[in-house]
């Protein structure tokens, strides 16, 4: 599981039955900054910082449907608060995300 800032969306008209009716959305990882696609099951959309499950786990989000997925957006999260290693600084804020921006390679 980890932590990731949502920078865009995937269509797919061609899919699996099981994802019909699901939204895909790009996802960046914060701890190494590469781009998953995961499946939304919660409602999440561009700019939000989302909480990603991974694996096997990732299809439980939709049980009893079987849904095939290796990463699925659990949940999106409001803040994130840093315990410091300062002893005189007891808590770090963790910024927002900037509204992402996406290029394409040419």
């Amino acid at each position: 599981m980890y932590l990731g800032d949502v920078i865009g969306t995937v269509v797919s008209t061609a899919k699996n039955s099981s994802l019909v009716g699901r939204k895909l959305l790009l996802v960046r990882r914060l701890s190494d900054d590469k781009v998953v696609v995961a499946i939304d099951s919660v409602g999440a959309g561009a700019g939000e910082r989302v909480y990603i499950c991974r694996g096997r786990e990732a299809s439980f989000a939709f049980s009893p449907e079987k849904t095939p997925s290796d990463a699925t957006i659990v949940g999106i999260v409001d803040s994130v608060d840093v315990a410091s290693t300062d002893a005189t600084d007891t808590n770090e804020k963790v910024d927002e995300p900037a509204a992402p921006s996406v290029t394409k390679d040419k």
